[in-house]
């Protein structure tokens, strides 16, 4: 436990964008990303639902559209690199437009 407890939390928030919100395609993109780091990463709507961000169907289920705000929290050491990865990703747009 001792473990968890030293490890800190890295927290950012990203809106969406694009005019579809996170349907399959901008998911399956944030769950690629997420995954690629060791470690949790969580994310969090502005209503306060919470899932894992490893999963496409969690992703999925919050239903992001445009305007919504999204919180990410990790707990890898590569903390940083994951936030320029996400942040790239949403100002991207997801590619969509």
């Amino acid at each position: 436990m001792s473990d968890q407890s030293s490890e800190k939390t890295h927290t950012f928030t990203l809106e969406v964008s694009n005019k579809m919100g996170v349907h399959a395609r901008p998911a399956a993109m944030i769950v690629r990303i997420a995954s690629s780091f060791s470690g949790e990463v969580w994310v969090t709507k502005k209503d306060g639902e919470r899932v894992n961000s490893k999963s496409i169907m969690g992703i999925m289920m919050l239903a992001a559209a445009r305007g919504s705000e999204l919180t990410f929290e990790c707990s890898t050491q590569d903390a940083s690199d994951l936030e320029k990865q996400m942040t790239d990703l949403f100002s991207s747009k997801f590619q969509d437009e």
